[in-house]
């Protein structure tokens, strides 16, 4: 028998909600069944850790609701921040080799994003084919390391990785700050409104008037940029940048908090709520596993179970219309 979404709407349920929900009784479940889930020490790093995927998760949230993905968002991640301390430890000036690593990255998703919206290049492939570019550029012709420290003059950064504000961590602040401002910039931004009226029907928005080219360039490099904060703050959390990270199965962790917390592949539908509970259950459940001491190839089926998961939930509760259908960008 056929589910469909409107019979599922009838519970008055949303994917936002049960995924809340879920991520209190597993916060509880771990809390009384694993040794050391409550200590001050694991709750802080839990929080760090879950605001940086969130901070992704933001990024890659905006990317989808404009009908896209982008699969260069950890690359830019690790990669433009471990050249931006290495110029720093070369010599450069803080804020210069800043200014440097926020421009590689801005000119990263300027790229994709021409990719995508004038070379017509489907999202999957361009941004693919793009993170593993800057991975093997940066790697090969301005770092010699796959760990890159982070040099004295850098120490002024560390209140975003370690520092509290009224007891609260820095990182956590600035996810904060960041679902803050994606959330004005979404809601109440002509910019913003053009990424939902383009994601939900492209066609139509050209039809009326909108400039869906430039639209598209513009949420890959909000993309970018976003990336690049996300990198500073990780590096300043455990001084130092691991370049390999950017060929991790990071990525898919980013595009589970986005598609769990309920943001339609489809395009159009989605808000920085979904986000948050999105980061909240996979940041709880990331952490357990580790305590537990799953090994990590049986923490990536399980994810690539919740992943698959939530994609049928999405089809069902977001079906793709023929317009949509016809793009095929995911």
């Amino acid at each position: 028998m056929k589910i469909s979404g409107k019979k599922i709407a009838r519970l008055n349920l949303s994917q936002e909600a049960i995924v809340f929900g879920l991520s209190i009784l597993l916060f509880v479940a771990f809390s009384a069944g694993i040794q050391g889930f409550l200590t001050p020490s694991n709750l802080l790093n839990l929080l760090r850790n879950v605001s940086i995927l969130g901070v992704l998760g933001v990024g890659m949230a905006i990317v989808v609701i404009g009908r896209g993905i982008d699969l260069s968002i950890v690359a830019i991640y690790a990669m433009m921040s471990a050249w931006t301390f290495q110029m720093a430890a070369d010599g450069a000036p803080l804020w210069l080799a800043l200014i440097a690593g926020l421009g590689g990255a801005l000119a990263t998703g300027a790229i994709t994003g021409f990719l995508v919206a004038y070379v017509e290049i489907p999202a999957i492939f361009a941004t693919l084919a793009m993170g593993t570019l800057l991975y093997g550029f940066v790697r090969v012709f301005l770092i010699d390391l796959d760990v890159v420290y982070l040099p004295a003059s850098a120490d002024i950064l560390g209140f975003l990785g370690s520092g509290r504000f009224l007891g609260v961590p820095a990182p956590v602040i600035i996810f904060a700050l960041a679902c803050l401002i994606a959330w004005g910039f979404l809601k109440y931004t002509r910019y913003g409104q053009f990424i939902f009226a383009i994601g939900d029907n492209i066609e139509a928005g050209r039809i009326t008037g909108i400039p869906v080219r430039p639209i598209v360039v513009l949420q890959y490099c909000v993309s970018a940029l976003i990336a690049f904060v996300a990198g500073i703050v990780m590096a300043a959390s455990v001084d130092s940048v691991n370049t390999r990270v950017a060929i991790s199965t990071m990525v898919y962790d980013i595009i589970l908090i986005v598609v769990i917390g309920g943001i339609g592949l489809s395009g159009g539908r989605g808000n920085v709520r979904n986000v948050i509970v999105g980061t909240l259950l996979i940041g709880i459940l990331l952490n357990g596993m580790t305590i537990m001491n799953v090994q990590y190839t049986i923490q990536n089926i399980i994810k690539s179970v919740l992943l698959l998961i939530a994609i049928v939930v999405d089809s069902v509760l977001n079906p793709r219309d023929e317009q949509t259908a016809q793009q095929g960008d995911i």
